[in-house]
């Protein structure tokens, strides 16, 4: 097999992956899915900030521990691997436990936290093979097209997804229903390996084991020597915080009105709904493999996210629409937090920087924690002012980042 057909063969692998996954992600999506389950059992403000600080920042963090590890192997599809079998059976035990539920309770709320923190982390230590798989398996030149590609698929097939999620969700009754998603998001997942299994990978450069302490060294010397690689930092530590804000909508959302399985199931159709908007506009409108206009828009809409969840009137109808939004958000920035990386790092690096990307992401962690302490005594709207006056800090990020694919 030539270096072209190794090209197509893992270009096809990386789609078959994004499309599977995307089926599973609708079954837990961390936006609507599982804040509206944990609300049903019982859990507060402060524990919809602890499940988002698991979910985004905290497996973005793990990476600092997982890097070390995966970064001097030859090979890292066996890791990848790994990472997602545990994946899978952190699902099948949540499927499990929550068919058990009834009634509501903080132990309940716990485990579940517990059982959503090992699927995530053991999704952090996936990333990081993931990304270094991508990097030097696909060319630079076909890289952002891959990934606009890949969302354009993914967003495709979660349509049928959400349909589906949101006939359990209005068919079955709690918690019947999110146990059914959960068990599916299990097989899901599990199928999505296919596509890895397809991928040719040849040895990576090989790299020395890392202690804690020489991979903090190595983290501060990255930060010192890389103004690109601290203006991405400074990025996803504004701006991106909007990722770990979305949860929050639910709760605001069950202030003003009720919330059962197939209003939620609404609300994630049209979340889906606005990722394929967007994937299907960026796939035909946007030219070559640069990133500034992509940053600028990510930035402005995660911006405008919060701001018009506030104004948006107290109808589900309305409401709706700010999933449109988040749809569209989460979309770009799958798009460009992974596209600016790649370009800004190399083979050799790249581990480093993924691990470095993923623990210096620390406003993602402390950021919905903080909101889930601030929400009862300053009110929903002030939190969600105060945070779109600090996502638009980004801007600074996205005009200030210079590499030579991304203006």
């Amino acid at each position: 097999m030539d270096k072209q057909q190794i090209q197509r063969r893992n270009y096809a692998a990386f789609l078959v992956h994004a499309f599977f996954l995307a089926l599973t992600m609708n079954f837990i999506d961390i936006n609507t899915v599982v804040p509206n389950m944990l609300a049903e059992s019982g859990a507060t403000a402060l524990h919809m900030g602890i499940l988002s600080s698991i979910m985004i920042g905290g497996a973005s963090f793990m990476q600092l521990l997982f890097a070390g590890i995966i970064f001097p192997l030859k090979r890292k599809k066996p890791a990848l691997l790994a990472g997602i079998y545990l994946r899978v059976a952190a699902l099948m035990a949540l499927g499990i436990f929550v068919r058990t539920l009834s009634g509501t309770g903080l132990w309940k709320v716990w485990t579940i936290l517990a059982l959503m923190t090992l699927f995530s982390f053991s999704g952090a230590f996936a990333n990081i093979s993931y990304t270094d798989i991508l990097g030097r398996t696909i060319e630079a030149t076909r890289r952002k097209r891959l990934l606009t590609v890949k969302q354009l698929i993914a967003s495709v097939g979660v349509i049928a997804s959400a349909l589906l999620v949101k006939v359990i969700l209005s068919s079955l009754s709690y918690p019947r229903n999110y146990a059914t998603l959960f068990l599916l998001a299990g097989g899901l997942l599990m199928l999505a390996t296919i596509g890895f299994w397809m991928i040719r990978e040849e040895d990576a450069p090989m790299g020395e084991q890392l202690s804690l302490s020489q991979r903090f060294a190595a983290f501060g010397k990255v930060i010192k020597e890389d103004r690109n690689m601290r203006l991405y930092l400074l990025l996803i530590n504004t701006s991106g915080v909007i990722l770990s804000t979305i949860p929050f909508l639910i709760l605001y959302a069950r202030t003003r009105f009720p919330i059962d399985g197939s209003l939620t199931g609404t609300f994630l159709l049209v979340q889906m709904a606005g990722s394929l908007l967007a994937n299907t506009l960026l796939t035909f409108f946007s030219q070559g493999q640069r990133y500034r206009r992509l940053l600028y828009l990510f930035v402005a809409l995660a911006f405008a996210t919060p701001l018009i969840a506030l104004l948006s009137s107290a109808s589900p109808l309305s409401f709706s629409l700010v999933f449109l939004l988040t749809g569209s958000t989460s979309a770009l920035y799958q798009i460009v937090a992974p596209g600016v990386l790649l370009e800004i790092s190399t083979d050799e690096n790249r581990p480093l920087y993924a691990g470095l990307a993923g623990a210096g992401s620390l406003m993602n962690i402390l950021y919905p924690i903080l909101a889930g302490f601030l929400v009862p005594v300053l009110g929903f709207g002030m939190v969600f002012a105060l945070t779109s006056i600090y996502i638009l800090l980004g801007i600074y990020a996205a005009f200030a980042i210079r590499c030579e694919r991304i203006s």
